[in-house]
């Protein structure tokens, strides 16, 4: 079964709560902020429903007064019923600009607090969510289907309850003229709604497939764009429009079912309906005109009021359809709020300033049940001690750095940083004691300043300069057009040692007491390697000492180590002090330093 299928199912079975059971908690958490700007929105509503029943009978008058008194009709009274009418017609496009005004307020306020806190929901979520899902899939949740849910926060609330408003103030004004056409008009406008009740959900599955095709392709553009240079290495382009091919056919075969049944739905559901009630209304005309019991006037108004019945059932159709599409990307976002972080926040606790001693107890992990990668993993490291971790790829050593930042949680045992066990604390607060620097380092699209502080403004320019100072990265900066305000175009602003070294200064600006290095295994040039050394040793041995667990590659690094520690399918197969190994000739470790380290752990 696709995904795209599973999702259709999960639409319909979505399908049995009422509307108001599924909006009221999204209207009611988005809208009560915004109390004032609502409240404005509501009086230019009613506002404008009373202005547009006004109008209808100043003609009504207007055409009484003539049809009775012929030539003799005083001027004045037809001047003021004209000015009248006028007046009305202006305030009522006053007050339908206002409340456009306070509608589009109103919706997109909603819709950014929607998507902020979607965004943070996000960021909450452990890596087992995001690397299960691609970032273009999440861009278009978080972005797509927020945006289209807008429409319920603004048009849903500004058309639909003023479409309805109006036709309420019609068939009372109509009840008020004359029981029986209002009472005939009213089970009309009552049978109207009762089809487009039963009727509204016959789009949701189709909107809910254009959705996830519509997010399938968004991944697949992001991936591809991402991976840009190996496509056009290795020849893939025309396998990658052949795939965007399929991508756009399939989201296009989508769409257009999507809008094909929704548009037979209006032409045939609201058209009929409003000519049955047109078709009504002028025959209610004719009887009751011949019997005496409505004026021309009355007449007039009824087929007026008639006619305006057209707009509000025709938006309502029309705003029926685009909540379909809306429904199914509400459904989309439930989905997404419903999945809960497996990584929680601690109850909170305090390191003192000091480098941690760290201690792994039995500790076993797998990213999935039918794979482990570490199995009893047991350690401990002194504090400002340094460990080397050795091991082939996939023998578990950056699983180690990971659950040190809690970026998942082992299935079994405990970690304790300083005795304390490190799902006490929050997650701020372990983040704040455990400081990483990984092989990709991410440069954002900003200033340099940004993204050395990750876009703190609390962090003064004085701090940044002494730190970028200490790493003899200050000669680096001045050739730089603009400073700390130059501006990173991603990744390809900096070679491989330069973002390394902007990590170790961020690294630096957090002044944790425990470092995690997965030392980059790119050659680098004598120079950045030189001072790539410096920011090494000025981060471990410098003002404050730290305690630090570094997933080694090089020769060089390995000198710099107190601890060696190779791990072998997710066990410890060896660990030691560094010198007693390597001049312990039956070491693994002096194996490795014979062999040469890295052609052996390739």
């Amino acid at each position: 079964m696709t995904r795209t299928t599973v999702i259709e199912s999960k639409m319909r079975r979505d399908a049995a709560p009422s509307l108001t059971s599924r909006l009221a908690p999204l209207l009611g958490t988005y809208l009560r902020p915004q109390g004032r700007r609502v409240a404005m929105l509501g009086l230019c509503l009613v506002g404008g429903v009373a202005l547009q029943l006004v109008a209808p009978q100043m003609t009504s008058r207007f055409i009484d007064l003539v049809a009775r008194r012929g030539s003799a009709a005083p001027l004045a009274s037809l001047w003021t019923l004209a000015a009248l009418f006028i007046a009305a017609t202006l305030a009522a496009q006053a007050v339908r600009l206002a409340g456009a005004y306070f509608s589009a307020s109103v919706g997109w306020n909603a819709a950014n607090r929607l998507r902020a806190d979607l965004s943070d929901h996000c960021l909450a979520l452990d890596m087992s969510f995001h690397t299960g899902r691609t970032p273009g899939e999440l861009i278009e949740r978080i972005d797509g289907d927020v945006s289209s849910l807008a429409s319920i926060f603004s048009q849903f609330v500004f058309q639909i309850l003023g479409s309805g408003l109006l036709m309420i103030g019609i068939l009372l004004v109509l009840f008020v003229r004359n029981v029986w056409i209002g009472g005939a008009l009213t089970l009309f406008a009552l049978s109207a709604f009762a089809v487009l009740h039963r009727t509204r959900r016959l789009g949701m599955p189709l909107f809910a497939a254009e959705r996830q095709a519509r997010s399938e392709l968004a991944s697949f553009v992001e991936e591809r764009l991402g991976g840009l240079d190996d496509v056009r290495a290795n020849g893939g382009g025309a396998h990658v429009m052949r795939r965007l091919g399929d991508l756009n056919a399939n989201l296009t075969a989508r769409g257009v079912h999507a809008i094909r049944v929704a548009a037979l739905y209006i032409v045939v559901i609201t058209n009929a309906v409003f000519i049955s009630g047109f078709g009504l209304s002028l025959a209610l005309g004719v009887y009751f005109f011949q019997h005496g019991r409505v004026s021309i006037g009355g007449i007039y108004l009824l087929i007026q009021y008639t006619a305006m019945l057209r707009a509000p059932l025709e938006t309502i159709g029309s705003q029926i359809q685009d909540l379909q599409r809306t429904m199914a990307s509400l459904g989309r976002v439930r989905e997404l709020q419903a999945i809960a972080p497996r990584v929680l926040d601690g109850p909170g606790l305090v390191w003192p300033v000091a480098p941690p001693a760290v201690a792994f107890d039995k500790v076993s992990f797998a990213y999935n049940a039918q794979e482990p990668v570490l199995a009893d993993i047991s350690f401990q490291l002194e504090p400002g001690a340094t460990l080397g971790l050795l091991g082939r790829t996939g023998s578990g050593k950056t699983t180690i750095t990971r659950l040190l930042s809690r970026l998942y949680d082992p299935q079994s045992g405990d970690i304790t940083l300083g005795g304390r066990d490190i799902r006490h604390a929050t997650l701020a607060q372990l983040h704040a004691q455990v400081g990483v620097v990984t092989q990709d380092v991410q440069i954002f699209q900003a200033s340099i300043r940004d993204n050395l502080t990750f876009f703190d403004p609390d962090i003064t320019d004085q701090r940044l300069l002494r730190v970028l100072d200490d790493l003899e990265l200050g000669a680096w900066l001045s050739r730089q057009p603009d400073g700390l305000d130059t501006l990173l175009a991603g990744g390809g602003a900096l070679s491989a040692g330069e973002a390394q070294l902007l990590a170790f200064a961020r690294v630096f600006l957090k002044d944790p007491g425990l470092v995690l290095l997965d030392e980059a295994s790119s050659r680098l040039d004598p120079a950045t390697e030189r001072l790539i050394g410096h920011a090494f040793e000025a981060l471990l041995n410098g003002e404050r000492k730290r305690t630090a667990i570094i997933v080694a590659h090089r020769l060089a690094t390995v000198r710099r180590v107190d601890r060696i520690m190779i791990l072998d399918h997710g066990r410890i197969v060896e660990d030691g002090v560094r010198a007693d190994l390597a001049a312990d000739p039956g070491s693994r470790f002096a194996g490795l330093l014979r062999a040469g380290l890295e052609e052996v752990l390739a």
